[in-house]
């Protein structure tokens, strides 16, 4: 009869039971870790995307903002006209005569801020109106600097050098943040964890603050020449049809951009986009 010495075996078994526990806890720690980072940079990707159509809308607002007229302070107009005193030609005093009709109608203009009752509240004075004067086709009248953005569109046809690509404008290290500001609360974000209201905490909105302002957007634009627009109609003695007539093609360029940091200016991640609108003649 052989005898068997088994003393020990069970502290051996646990420790080999320790050691399979432990590394399969630090397998799941890394797979967990892996996801979230996943997860994070997923969310900073689909966040470029979506700042990269602000970019191409914002270009297409400065379009038509061109074809419409820009919007001016009416007290600070370019083009305005001195008066030409008594002895002022036919010809200066048209001028003036022009001046003045054109300021009346671009004159200020102040509305009353209505509660639900409909009891005025507040006054709110308009200054800014579209200076029709001034507006026009946008033309490829710009150089396009060459950045971090235009240099992503690989399919962009560039001269050779010296010559330069000419656009129809080039905004650069736009601020994502300026634009949504207002949804934000203003004055001390602490303040906001003391409103039982709140949909967040001070510091769950600081951090999306600080978050959000990490993200630029850059556009471009390049009149491509005519294309065919489709307008739509209707009236009372004719079927609703679709008009065709020539129009203008521009091709924009938008991107997307997200920096190391809130005050910093060095690209993280770059997301291009493009499209084409056309506008009427």
């Amino acid at each position: 009869m052989i005898n068997k010495n088994e003393k020990g075996f069970a502290l051996v078994l646990s420790l080999v039971l320790l050691l399979v526990m432990s590394l399969m806890g630090g397998a799941l720690i890394v797979i967990s870790s892996g996801d979230h980072q996943s997860n994070n940079s997923s969310d900073q990707y689909q966040q470029a995307f979506y700042v990269a159509e602000t970019g191409l809308l914002e270009a297409e607002k400065a379009i038509i903002n061109e074809y419409m007229g820009p919007y001016v302070d009416v007290e600070d107009l370019s083009l305005s006209v001195e008066d030409p005193g008594i002895g002022a030609t036919d010809e200066q005093q048209q001028k003036y005569n022009d001046w003045l009709a054109y300021k009346e109608k671009l004159k200020t203009v102040t509305t009353d801020t209505l509660d639900e009752k409909g009891t005025t509240i507040g006054k709110n004075t308009v200054s800014h109106q579209r200076d029709t004067e001034n507006r026009g086709m946008p033309r490829n009248d710009t150089d396009l600097n060459e950045t971090e953005c235009s240099l992503s569109f690989k399919n962009l046809v560039r001269p050779t050098a010296p010559e330069i690509l000419q656009v129809t404008g080039h905004a650069t290290n736009q601020k994502f943040y300026d634009l949504i500001a207002p949804i934000f609360p203003s004055g001390d974000v602490a303040a906001v964890a003391t409103n039982v209201d709140a949909i967040a905490t001070g510091e769950q909105i600081l951090k999306e603050r600080n978050f959000l302002r990490r993200f630029r957007y850059e556009f471009f634009s390049i009149n491509i020449g005519t294309a065919t627009y489709y307008g739509s109609g209707s009236s009372i003695k004719k079927k609703s049809s679709d008009i065709q007539s020539q129009g203008t093609a521009y091709k924009i360029y938008a991107c997307g951009i997200m920096t190391e940091g809130k005050s910093s200016n060095v690209a993280e991640i770059i997301i291009p986009l493009e499209s084409v609108i056309v506008m009427p003649n």
